[in-house]
């Protein structure tokens, strides 16, 4: 997972859970699982927007 191990991973946690507090943990995670998903759909889209280019030239 980027080169980091389960100590760094626990300490990053910690710390957004000092900075965000825990009442904001959960809308972060929704905010990140939505941006993620959006972005895998994005990736995948550029092949039809290719394809419409190619067809309207």
């Amino acid at each position: 997972m980027f080169g980091l191990g389960w100590p760094e991973v626990a300490i990053i946690g910690i710390v957004g859970l000092l900075v965000f507090g825990p009442k904001k943990i959960p809308e972060l995670g929704g905010a990140l699982g939505k941006t993620l998903r959006g972005f895998k759909e994005e990736l995948d889209r550029p092949e039809e927007i290719e394809d419409d280019n190619l067809e309207s030239d």
